[in-house]
């Protein structure tokens, strides 16, 4: 039986390294670290993201108490800024079940932060900050616009094209078999065309933003004001591999129980349970959020792209299959 871990000893002294950079960047900043728990109550119920269950025996809960491992921190830390916290930030553990590759394991460290008074704009300013500090050079910063990256690679917008045209571009562009999407299903399209066609060619150059994607991709973000059509969420590229999501935060409670419950319709469309809502992040919402926006950073992916590797296994110690 193989003991030893995979990852060398050089990148986990490079992991070191790197958690050292992250915590010394805030707090030049200002930005308070804190803990939330791993385990909670509720889920999200983004229909793309499966959970990891466990439960807790003892004292008030001799039936047990059904728990959720979190896949981010993001809800829980919404609680403490509505508590007015101020701009936090979280380096920890998250868990998605249903997922394992190259550039996923089931288990893996996100780094979160939020900044009040942030707009989307300053809040990929200082993404990019932090990244460069972490890969330690100064590479190029592109920002573009979802609708202008299908443009610019396929000549259409994704947000007016016919759901058919959209499959039937994705027929032509994607080599080897395609997942099963459902015919109207136009994020479906969207999103096979974003990961397969364009997302490898993203961030060669330097640090790519994608921003104002489809409002029906990011029921955390607002919409945009100049444009319903999209919402203000970010993801960033580098490399060709997705490092960062960040959003403008949604701070109205009713909208964000109305999209709970669409994206819960969606998972009853795709045969996964229902999932309850967090009704603490509501009653946050209700007491009110400050104006922030906020972003996940996928800590493996970075450390991975800072040391060369081309699998996770080379920087976690204890993936999956040996943990």
């Amino acid at each position: 039986m193989n003991w030893r871990p995979s990852a060398s000893i050089s990148a986990m002294r490079a992991r070191a390294e790197m958690l050292g950079t992250i915590r010394e960047f805030f707090a030049a900043a200002g930005v308070m670290e804190v803990e939330t728990p791993l385990a909670g109550r509720c889920f999200g119920t983004d229909p793309a993201i499966h959970p990891m269950e466990t439960s807790f025996t003892g004292p008030g809960y001799a039936s047990g108490l059904p728990l959720y491992l979190q896949s981010s921190p993001e809800f829980a830390m919404k609680r403490l800024l509505a508590a007015g916290s101020g701009a936090v930030y979280q380096i920890c553990k998250a868990f998605r079940n249903g997922e394992l590759g190259k550039l996923h394991n089931p288990e893996f460290t996100i780094l979160e932060w939020y900044r009040p008074d942030f707009d989307l704009r300053q809040l990929m300013d200082e993404v990019a900050a932090l990244v460069r500090r972490v890969l330690g050079k100064p590479v190029a910063v592109e920002y573009i616009s979802y609708r202008a990256l299908f443009g610019r690679y396929f000549d259409l917008d994704p947000c007016e094209v016919p759901v058919d045209q959209l499959a039937s571009l994705a027929v032509k562009s994607i080599e080897g078999g395609l997942p099963a999407i459902a015919a109207d299903d136009r994020d479906g399209w969207l999103d096979l065309l974003m990961t397969h066609a364009l997302e490898p060619g993203l961030g060669r150059e330097g640090l790519s933003f994608v921003y104002d994607y489809p409002a029906s991709q990011a029921s955390l973000a607002r919409l945009n004001p100049d444009d319903p059509a999209v919402a203000q969420r970010f993801e960033l590229y580098y490399q060709g591999v997705e490092l960062a999501n960040g959003f403008y935060e949604l701070a109205d409670a009713g909208l964000q129980r109305c999209r709970f419950d669409a994206e819960n319709r969606q998972r009853v469309e795709n045969g996964d349970p229902v999932l309850a809502l967090d009704e603490r992040l509501l009653a946050a919402l209700d007491r009110g959020l400050p104006d922030c926006s906020g972003v996940a950073l996928g800590l493996d992916r970075l450390l991975l792209l800072r040391v060369g590797a081309a699998s996770l296994s080379e920087i976690i110690s204890f993936p999956v299959d040996q943990a």
